[in-house]
């Protein structure tokens, strides 16, 4: 549910009562010098009146100064210390204009100024839209800067960022009463960018509401049926939790544990709702609607209380997580299990020691204690957080696009998606599943990526498309003068998984000689349309078709891996059917049984078709059928020399064709391959072939012992085109391999 709070104290005529506020931001925080905060409350307050305007910027009718008072509270709830509480008291008035900024420097100094100040430097996040497409459209080019600015200044003070986060939490429960087009821009920000901001920095009782508050506004109905539901099974629950609590009361205090504390756990709307969708199942499905948190003193009784727990009902494996032996990315440790409880109710239940419960509610201010404006010390995992952000904020200066900061901030909850892997000298790498070596370099420096050229997992060396495991040792082999090659932006071959290695291998290309990349692009297009079959076609229109101007901006594109290549054969393959060809004739080849029904037929019923063996379509491939005598419907690719002369001569007998897509089917295609021989070799084409379930008809091997040189030509059966390409590439980065196409022979139709 979304956090009640308490409304600030006030007097019979409506104006805060300043002693009482500040009796209770005492019991959180320890003031240093408690005259201070009162003449910033003061000084906040008059400038509103001086202004004579009480409703601030977001027109919700809250004052800045009764706002700056409430990310004051926000703050304090996170033990944040005295010069944090002046700067959020007075942020919203010097923001709006109220406060001079140089007032602030006068009168508290240099530090409260800069917390401020780099606060301010986020307010570009806060442009004004005039429709709600250009808010749609428009805010992620805004987040763009703002985010940008934020992940600056928090390298060198994290209260800034904090100070940001306690003023969208203010925005965001105040837009309640707002136009939902206001109420759907806040919640979409506070969504992307600051929910998974505070999620990393381990602020989770920030991280709930602005979760909470974001789903409410972002998808309202299925808020209101999730808090509808809660609402109607309340008193059962609270029930049940009583019972359950008193009997694991008593158990603890058998087993000593008599300063255990056991309670209830907060349910989370967003939370119940995206375990819904993650698992597909119903709202009474959910584990943690029942759930009970239980803290102890010491690592070791975290065990203890797993243990008597486990003793009296049944455990369910599946959802038993232990994320003190293996910590979340963000730090967050706490043992997760699930249990069949009393009445044979599911109750999910989290145990962790009082540090650990600080830690998982207030994060990086758990871990980071500032002493006056002394700022040069912080805890081992306040560094950690500051050292992950500094590097994305390396590749998004580079590179920028909020799209990949999103990704690289946004989904970290799931431990399971995470890899945990070593360094030669035994630091630890987190990685996202399926990382590789080239992730790891990447993520390690950006020029022990660019200068890979190999890698060692436990002392074995493993290709660089090696998908590592939690636990593996790597140790990254790097050439002198090495550089990136541009097949590790080919997502067919797996060398790369991760959007930060992604892009800086696009910013490496980026940054080399434009004609080097159209020269790299003009080659690499043409080796696959020769290796796919197919004609050249008239570059300038395929460039046209894919959106550049002409053909060498297209080719930079391709060479700078702006553009995929396998995009533009396939726009090339439809545009085939339009250039010359030779005269040959074609010959026909019966395609097994289940092939024929996957043929359909403009305007006909179930017809026989057979695969014409001179071009051998696939699933993928545009295609047109001749009407042959005696054998049915001929079916060709539409580039197809053969079909392309025989619409001249007997243009009556086409009929057009068309891939079915009911069932899955699979396809004779010749390939030849072009190789240095070596022992070995068609044992490992063999290899890549059986890894991908591809059945081989036939196989004839050629070997010209005088030049050293093997040509293989296999029949394999595929399914699609796309698994045609997938297989090439494979097979392509074998070692002594020199080129492999689909190979076309001649013959009557």
């Amino acid at each position: 549910m979304v956090k009640v709070r308490q409304d600030q104290p006030v007097f019979q005529d409506g104006s805060v009562d300043l002693d009482a506020w500040l009796a209770r931001i005492k019991t959180q925080v320890t003031l240093i010098d408690e005259d201070e905060l009162v003449h910033a409350c003061r000084l906040a307050r008059l400038a509103e009146e001086e202004a004579n305007c009480v409703e601030n910027s977001w027109g919700e009718g809250a004052s800045s100064y009764r706002t700056g008072l409430e990310m004051a509270e926000i703050l304090a709830e996170l033990h944040m210390e005295q010069e944090s509480l002046v700067a959020a008291v007075l942020y919203r008035a010097v923001r709006e204009g109220k406060l001079p900024k140089e007032t602030v420097l006068d009168q508290f100094g240099p530090s409260v100024s800069k917390l401020i100040n780099g606060a301010l430097q986020m307010a570009a996040i806060h442009q004004k839209h005039k429709t709600t497409r250009e808010v749609v459209l428009g805010q992620r080019e805004a987040q763009l800067e703002g985010v940008r600015k934020m992940l600056v200044t928090m390298i060198n003070d994290v209260r800034v960022v904090l100070l940001k986060l306690a003023e969208r939490t203010c925005a965001i429960r105040a837009v309640k009463h707002a136009p939902a087009q206001r109420r759907y821009k806040v919640a979409r920000e506070v969504f992307d960018v600051y929910a998974p901001l505070a999620h990393r920095l381990g602020v989770g009782q920030i991280k709930w509401e602005l979760e909470d508050l974001a789903f409410r506004y972002l998808e309202p109905t299925q808020y209101k049926k999730i808090a509808k539901l809660l609402d109607e099974k309340r008193l059962d629950r609270q029930q049940y939790i009583d019972a359950v609590i008193s009997k694991i009361k008593h158990a603890l205090v058998d087993a000593g544990l008599t300063d255990a504390q056991v309670f209830g756990r907060a349910k989370h709307i967003y939370s119940i709702w995206r375990k819904m969708q993650r698992k597909n199942i119903g709202f009474s499905q959910v584990y943690d609607i029942r759930a009970v948190r239980i803290l102890v003193n010491e690592l070791k009784d975290c065990y203890t209380v797993l243990g008597i727990l486990h003793s009296f009902w049944r455990n369910i494996p599946r959802e038993f997580d232990d994320y003190i032996a293996n910590p979340k990315q963000n730090g967050y440790r706490s043992l997760h299990t699930a249990v069949i409880g009393p009445e044979g109710n599911v109750l999910e239940i989290q145990i962790r020691t009082f540090q650990m419960h600080e830690d998982a509610e207030k994060g990086v201010c758990a871990h980071y204690k500032y002493k006056g404006t002394d700022t040069s010390t912080a805890h081992s995992g306040y560094e950690e957080k500051i050292s992950w952000l500094r590097q994305v904020l390396e590749w998004h200066e580079e590179l920028g696009g909020i799209d990949e900061l999103v990704e690289e901030l946004g989904d970290v909850e799931d431990i399971n998606d995470r890899i945990y892997v070593l360094t030669p000298d035994g630091h630890v790498v987190d990685l996202p599943n399926n990382a590789t070596p080239i992730d790891f370099a990447y993520k390690v420096h950006t020029e022990v990526g660019h200068s890979c050229r190999g890698a060692k997992v436990n002392g074995r060396i493993v290709p660089l498309a090696y998908k590592l495991h939690t636990g593996d040792q790597v140790e990254i082999l790097t050439a002198k003068n090495g550089k990136p090659s541009r097949d590790w932006l080919n997502i067919d071959l797996g060398y790369v998984t991760t959007a930060r290695a992604r892009a800086k291998i696009k910013g490496w290309f980026k940054l080399q000689d434009r004609d080097q990349n159209v020269e790299y692009g003009s080659k690499a297009l043409r080796t696959e349309l020769t290796r796919f079959g197919l004609p050249v076609v008239n570059f300038n229109d395929l460039a046209e078709k894919v959106n550049y101007e002409n053909s060498e901006d297209m080719f930079a594109a391709i060479g700078a891996g702006d553009l995929r290549l396998m995009q533009v054969v396939h726009i090339a393959e439809q545009m085939a059917g339009k250039h010359q060809v030779q005269q040959r004739k074609a010959k026909t080849h019966h395609k097994r049984s289940e092939a024929e029904s996957n043929i359909e037929i403009a305007g006909v019923g179930n017809l026989l078709t057979t695969i014409a063996s001179c071009c051998q379509p696939v699933p993928g491939d545009p295609i047109l059928g001749f009407i042959t005598q005696g054998r049915g419907i001929s079916v060709h690719r539409q580039d197809c020399i053969n079909i392309l002369q025989l619409r001249n001569e007997e243009p009556e007998k086409i009929v057009e064709v068309n891939w079915g897509g009911e069932k899955t089917h699979f396809y004779p295609v010749r390939l030849e391959i072009l190789a240095y021989d070596r022992t070995g070799l068609l044992r490992d084409v063999m290899n890549v072939l059986a890894n991908d379930s591809v059945n081989v008809t036939s196989v004839n091997t050629l070997s010209n012992r005088d030049e050293g040189m093997a040509d293989m030509i296999m029949t394999v059966e595929i399914s699609d085109i796309d698994q045609l390409g997938r297989l090439m590439n494979k097979i392509r980065s074998l070692s002594n391999i020199v080129s492999v196409q689909r190979a076309v022979d001649g013959g009557g139709a």
